[in-house]
């Protein structure tokens, strides 16, 4: 009997997959949920596996477009029972060896501590993460393989186009690991297995007798464990991201945060660390000009975060019609408004008053004026929003995230600033979930604080329109037939050409610029 293996579905907006390569031949025999295929997608590419055992039949090509729903395989069970023969015998030999091993002097100290082991070894898999998510990398292991772990205890690091995430220990015993840092795993994959309780790892190494019970507390390497936790010694993301840049192993850092983690300071100061010998041998080597060691390139595997975002990007520039407007607004009325009131309102909301409050209020209501802007493009049709879910661009350890504020229009400044607070913060911490960075209707992205004087910003697709903040110069403007010297910020707003006209997208920004240079009217909304 034979199984057709079809392609499945892998999200609402995708009709189309593409073969890109086979992992398993014609005529080969594989396993029930053995990766077969890989397939690619406009968006994510995914492995295809085996839905039962037995004799593959390939039915396309590598490289061939196929519909959703297209046969690419048949399974043919005729292999299977093969396979199992050829397996059978292994059971009667493991049999035989058992009575052997009971014989022999070491099993009685050996066998207590195996049983429980073996008998209760649990399977830690790849869990679902969202709806349009197939796969995800394992970033970096944060116990290693051997160690004793605790339920719930935090023991990898995942990694999905959109989001990181820490994998858990569902129960307490020896971390036995099966993938490695930088595998790409799909949904369900077994990452690691658990084997027996907390103390398993224990018996198997040293025999308990009253003497090596004497030796074992006494022992200098036995003690730290008792004041240890899975997070000493462990980076923050920004702390791994710059000892990674600079090649400096986790074990050689002292962290000074929480139960000894390493901060993104400590990973500042170790940088220094290395470059302490060279100094001490200058003076032996003070003739000519001494070689500073030598060339090299250091290969580094793009995050599937960093993947994703560059395919966006690149595809956004072939796919719109992109423009870009520029104005310059006066920042002095935003500023003078702050200075006076700044401290009040950090009083009485718990939050600074910043300038992307103001920018993310004025965008909500120049959007109520200019709909078409934060449209979108979905087929042959124009879907027009009466709300504005505002996404921030925010810059992570691992790369850009857009996380977005919900029904920005309905919210007053303080509560716009609560929310910025909260989702820049899941950001650097690498803690923001799928649904907190999909469905925004508009972007603004704020390069000012890097330094960026101007910049054309890249569309945020499916959304039609970006606004970017710059830095603020002082500079000599016009002002009433004077020349006086304010603080000026040039704006630009990028938009899709296809849907957004020239009028509609300069009256906009005229719009922002107007609102940002009268906060007064943003409070009156007029």
């Amino acid at each position: 009997m034979s199984l057709e293996i079809k392609v499945p579905p892998v999200g609402e907006s995708i009709t189309e997959v593409t073969l890109s390569a086979w992992k398993k031949k014609d005529g080969d025999h594989v396993e029930m949920d053995e990766v077969i295929a890989e397939l690619e997608s406009d968006k994510a590419t995914f492995e295809l596996t085996a839905e039962k055992a037995g004799t593959l039949k390939t039915a396309a090509a590598e490289g061939d477009v196929l519909a959703i729903g297209a046969v690419v395989a048949t399974i043919d069970e005729a292999g299977a029972p093969a396979a199992a023969a050829d397996k059978a015998p292994a059971a009667p030999v493991a049999a035989k060896d058992e009575p052997a091993k009971a014989d022999s002097p070491a099993a009685p100290q050996n066998a207590p501590a195996a049983a429980p082991a073996q008998g209760s070894t649990l399977e830690i898999k790849v869990p679902p993460v969202g709806e349009s998510i197939t796969e995800v990398t394992l970033s970096r292991w944060i116990k290693k393989d051997g160690d004793a772990v605790e339920m719930d205890e935090a023991i990898a690091e995942l990694e999905s186009d959109k989001a990181t995430f820490e994998l858990t220990a569902e129960k307490a015993g020896t971390l036995k690991t099966i993938a490695k840092e930088g595998d790409t795993l799909a949904i369900g994959a077994v990452v690691c297995t658990i084997e027996g309780g907390a103390g398993a790892a224990a018996p198997a190494a040293i025999p308990v007798t009253p003497a090596v019970a004497d030796k074992v507390n006494e022992s200098p390497q036995a003690a730290p464990s008792k004041g240890t936790t899975y997070a000493s010694g462990t980076p923050s993301p920004a702390a791994a991201k710059i000892l990674a840049e600079k090649g400096i192993d986790t074990t050689s850092v002292n962290g000074s945060g929480v139960d000894g983690r390493i901060t993104k300071g400590d990973a500042l100061n170790a940088q220094n660390a290395p470059a302490a010998k060279p100094a001490a041998a200058a003076p032996a080597a003070a003739t000519p000009v001494a070689p500073q060691g030598p060339r090299s390139d250091r290969r580094e595997k793009m995050s599937s975060l960093r993947k994703t975002v560059a395919r966006r990007l690149v595809a956004v520039k072939n796919e719109t019609a992109m423009l870009t407007t520029f104005n310059e607004v006066d920042m002095q009325p935003i500023m003078e408004l702050r200075g006076k009131y700044k401290d009040k309102f950090k009083e009485k909301h718990g939050v600074g008053l910043g300038f992307m409050s103001f920018f993310t209020k004025a965008v909500t209501e120049a959007l109520k004026e200019w709909p078409a802007v934060g449209a979108r493009i979905e087929g042959e049709e124009v879907v027009y929003s009466n709300f504005a879910d505002i996404s921030i661009a925010v810059s992570a350890p691992k790369g850009l995230v857009v996380p977005v504020i919900r029904n920005a229009e309905s919210m007053s400044l303080a509560e716009i600033e609560k929310a910025i607070v909260v989702l820049a913060g899941k950001a650097r911490e690498s803690k923001l979930t799928i649904e907190e960075m999909t469905g925004g209707t508009f972007t603004i992205t704020n390069g000012g604080v890097f330094g960026s004087m101007m910049s054309t910003p890249i569309i945020n697709s499916p959304q039609s329109a970006i606004l970017g903040m710059h830095n603020i110069i002082e500079r000599p403007v016009a002002v009433n037939g004077q020349v006086v010297i304010r603080p000026m910020m040039y704006l630009a707003l990028s938009y899709d050409h296809r849907i957004i006209d020239g009028r509609e997208s300069v009256s906009f920004l005229v719009r922002v610029k107007q609102l940002l240079e009268d906060p007064t009217r943003l409070l009156l909304g007029v």
